[in-house]
Parts: C-alpha cells; sequence; structure tokens
C-alpha cells in the first residue's frame, strides 16, 4: 500500500498502513521519509521520498469492538514531531478508527438480518 507522505520545515514524513495479523488489527505508522534510491525511482534526478523506520504506530482493531485503539511510540533515538505532523498522523488514525468501526457496524447488521 502506498505511504502519504508530507514536507514540513523542509523534513518529509511518512504513514503507511497495513494489516498486523498478530494483533488482529490496522497499524498506521508514522516516520520520516527517506530519498527513494534512483535505482527505484525510475527517472534519474527525480527524488521521492518513502517510509523510513516507523517510530509512532497506532494500532487499530477491527475484529473486536471493545477493544481500544492504542499508539505505541518506538525508538533509540529521540524524535522531535512537529505538532502539525503528529495532527495529520492523529487525523489520518482517527479516519481509520471509523472506518474500522463502520466497517464493524455493518458486519453485525448483516450477520444479524441474515439469522432473521
Amino acid at each position: 500500500m502506498p505511504a502519504e507522505l508530507r514536507e514540513h520545515a523542509g523534513r518529509h514524513y511518512a504513514v503507511q498502513f497495513h494489516y498486523a495479523l498478530p494483533d488482529d488489527a490496522w497499524a498506521v505508522e508514522l516516520s520520516e521519509a527517506r530519498p527513494t534510491p534512483a535505482s527505484l525511482s525510475g527517472a534519474p534526478g527525480a527524488e521521492t521520498y518513502m517510509p523510513g523506520v516507523a517510530f509512532v504506530v497506532a494500532v487499530v482493531p477491527d475484529e473486536d469492538p471493545g477493544l481500544e485503539p492504542t499508539v505505541r511510540v518506538h525508538s533509540h533515538d529521540e524524535h522531535v514531531v512537529p505538532y502539525e505532523i503528529m495532527r495529520w498522523f492523529m487525523e489520518l488514525v482517527a479516519d481509520q478508527v471509523e472506518r474500522c468501526r463502520t466497517a464493524f457496524g455493518q458486519e453485525e447488521r448483516g450477520g444479524s438480518e441474515a439469522a432473521g
């Protein structure tokens, strides 16, 4: 799944979504983006970015509505995250929570209608 990228004050950040099977949840990862190697970018001199190592991960359960989304901070080094970047990240997390809750609600309604 492609990452969402944003630049702020000359630094690049990436948010990436993937399904984490061990958690039965969606993981929404925030990282500093790094330049894509020339061999992968496709065009000589084209500067594009790709996600780096995630340092903040939101875990959004999608199978048990009783579980709360959580945020995990992973870092051996200190990361300073600008407010606007954290706000952007949390808006994307909130959107994912809403999608999961809506999908779970639709599954529940579909299951009870099929049974009745």
